[in-house]
């Protein structure tokens, strides 16, 4: 996600509703009430408007549909999901009915047993055949559907096309040249920040381990072990870290930035470049560099090559604590269906999760093609392990990014503390 995205302990793969035994029907209420209200949880954007002018459209027609229904949506943070996410499966009488979480949260979520099992409900669902197979995968756990795809995402380069001009610079075509054009910038324009950066932006940090030759962990069928300490990794965190400095981005101001902060940032017309998301196309389009701006994708090491790109985006769920099984699974396919996902595509920039709407928005609009390219060229995902959660949550790797930022720890020594804590939450998932 913004997803995304990813943060305070989430999840902590032991909480009552992970140990309550699982009814046959995959809810934890056998009711399942045709009237009523519906309560939603979706997550705040940077201008939220536009998404929230969508969701409406979509429970109006909803609630025309089931007249002796309300439906209840609030917008959340996604940096104190955590908490919420964790209050609502242990305390059901708090629960929303429908959610939007993470992909990078489905297997953690599934482990807590948090998330209504809806097989069934999407199989049946005859716009779920268009849903591109990486999407899908998001949502399945051992080979059972616990969602539907919202939208996917990637994360390329933004720059002000009128601060290069001006400056006589080129889109940079390997990382090198990234750091250098960011710090010709800052020289030359000591007001903005060159490459505006975040030591809590995780996904816009993963990149630059990947391009490296590194991971965050290898293995495979829920048994993981960090990789944060590799020598290859090193070289990524060093190569992110290094871009915290009065030549760039000041690790006073920029440590504490999440990936919205440095999406702000650029839209205010304060950075000449930012790692942003598709998602994030119509932020920067309502700030102040409108008609300033073009995306290509984010180089890697290798001049002409491209950085691998986290394989993000967002889930819609219904939460096992429903009482309106059937009305839930309704909004939930409404929110995700073909027809808003277009308009959320025209609305927010959102990468559609079905090809075939992903294509016709991929000829209506150029700015597309950046991120459409990036995925083309390979994506890396989080491991499929339970333990993402709690690693995510307890904000390991920001905490070892600004460990090495504020001259705390070297790189190595983070990095072999960042593993361990890692190694830890894989083992506590079994």
């Amino acid at each position: 996600m913004k997803l995304s995205a990813p943060l305070a302990a989430l999840l902590t793969l032991v909480v009552a509703t992970a140990c309550a035994p699982q009814s046959s029907s995959n809810s934890a209420s056998d009711r399942d009430e045709k009237t009523g209200t519906l309560r939603v949880w979706l997550f705040q954007e940077v201008g939220n408007e536009p998404k929230k002018k969508v969701v409406d459209t979509v429970v109006a027609a909803f609630r025309k549909a089931h007249k002796d229904t309300k439906v209840e949506v609030e917008y959340i943070p996604v940096e104190t999901r955590a908490q919420r996410v964790k209050a609502a499966f242990n305390d059901p009488a708090s629960a929303p009915d429908v959610i939007e979480y993470g992909n990078t949260d489905t297997a953690g979520y599934v482990h807590d047993g948090g998330l209504l099992d809806v097989t069934r409900e999407f199989s049946a669902w005859s716009e779920a055949k268009n849903t591109d197979s990486t999407a899908r995968q998001s949502v399945t756990v051992a080979g059972k559907v616990y969602g539907a795809p919202f939208y996917v995402g990637v994360r390329a380069l933004y720059y002000r096309t009128d601060v290069f001009r001006e400056l006589g610079l080129k889109p940079p075509k390997s990382m090198a040249e990234l750091a250098t054009t960011a710090r010709t910038i800052r020289v030359a324009k000591p007001d903005l920040y060159g490459l505006v950066v975040g030591g809590a932006y995780t996904y816009g940090a993963m990149p630059f381990i990947w391009a490296n030759g590194g991971d965050l962990a290898t293995g495979k069928g829920g048994s993981y072990a960090s990789a944060l300490d590799s020598a290859a990794a090193r070289a990524g965190i060093k190569a992110y870290t290094s871009l915290f400095s009065d030549a760039n981005c000041p690790a006073a101001k920029c440590a504490g930035m999440g990936g919205n902060d440095t999406v702000t940032a650029f839209a205010a017309g304060k950075a000449g470049m930012a790692i942003g998301g598709d998602f994030s196309h119509a932020a920067v389009e309502a700030g102040k560099v409108k008609g300033k701006y073009a995306v290509v994708p984010l180089p890697g090491v290798a001049a002409g090559s491209i950085a691998p790109a986290f394989a993000g985006g967002n889930n819609l769920g219904v939460l096992k604590s429903t009482t309106h099984r059937t009305l839930a699974v309704d909004l939930m396919e409404r929110l995700a269906s073909k027809k808003t996902q277009a308009a959320l595509f025209d609305a927010m920039g959102f990468l559609p999760t079905f090809t075939d709407v992903r294509d016709q928005a991929a000829a209506r609009q150029p700015f597309v093609k950046p991120f459409v390219t990036t995925l083309a060229s390979g994506t890396k995902f989080v491991p499929a392990s339970p333990a993402w959660s709690q690693i995510d949550s307890s904000l390991v790797l920001p905490t070892m990014f600004q460990e090495v930022i504020s001259g705390k720890k070297s790189v190595d020594a983070a990095a072999k503390g960042a593993a361990a804590k890692m190694n830890d939450a894989f083992g506590s998932a079994g």
